[in-house]
């Protein structure tokens, strides 16, 4: 699954690898044997906590999500919500739906940028958790849609990604990125045939690809996703004086 945006959308970090995944309605991550130096495995947790704060703080997708979600009677709280925690493989987080509870994977994620959109995406897996009955692990179809909207949504097929993933120079290319990304992201998380999960995106991709909530918008970058804030604030208070 993708990530979020950051300032403007960009790409993975030197370094970062861009198949990095995000992992929606499965219990994540798989603990890896202990680490020889526990001191390496505190300094990653510590970094992971900062980046996270500092995201909670200022970006404007995770803001918008954070009031959506409470509005939605779902408050996100810093320390019960979310898990800095060691992962196997390129795994870069998930949303467990068993405890509701976004686990960031702090030995894959390196930069504030990349924190950003991994937090971004899971939240808006949360934000389907909350405000609809989502089959995570009975329903491809449900998982599909809550993949398209987080692929959509969370900045990570803006096109300086894209650019980043050598991707580029074809008509309708956010639809293709968006389907490629979800249809990547369930075969992440579920045993199933790359004809099945193309099959389940392409069933409900009109539908879940048009559903903007909470955003209202595509936010393409930060820019977008502070006006989406914006407009979502002036909603709230015009739905609260009728």
């Amino acid at each position: 699954m993708a990530g979020a945006a950051d300032e403007r959308g960009p790409g993975p970090e030197a370094g970062e690898q861009v198949q990095q995944q995000h992992v929606a309605g499965r219990i994540y991550p798989v603990q890896p044997p202990e680490p020889r130096f526990l001191s390496s495995f505190f300094n990653n947790n510590q970094k992971c906590q900062l980046m996270l704060l500092k995201t909670l703080e200022k970006n404007p997708y995770v803001k918008l999500l954070l009031d959506a979600m409470k509005h939605s009677g779902c408050a996100v709280n810093k320390d019960r919500h979310f898990s800095c925690e060691d992962c196997q493989g390129n795994v870069s987080g998930g949303f467990d739906a068993s405890t509701s509870q976004i686990v960031l994977c702090q030995n894959n994620i390196r930069s504030e940028a990349h924190m950003s959109r991994v937090v971004t995406h899971e939240l808006i897996h949360a934000f389907d958790h909350c405000r609809a009955h989502v089959h995570w692990f009975t329903n491809v179809r449900h998982l599909a849609c809550s993949e398209i909207r987080a692929a959509n949504l969370s900045g990570d097929c803006s096109l300086i990604n894209e650019l980043f993933r050598l991707h580029f120079g074809f008509k309708r290319h956010h639809q293709t990125c968006v389907r490629d990304r979800a249809i990547l992201s369930i075969l992440a998380v579920r045993n199933v045939s790359k004809e099945v999960a193309q099959k389940a995106v392409a069933e409900v991709f009109e539908s879940c690809f048009n559903d903007l909530e909470p955003f209202g918008r595509i936010p393409h970058n930060k820019t977008y996703a502070r006006y989406a804030h914006r407009d979502f604030e002036n909603r709230d208070r015009y739905y609260s004086n009728i």
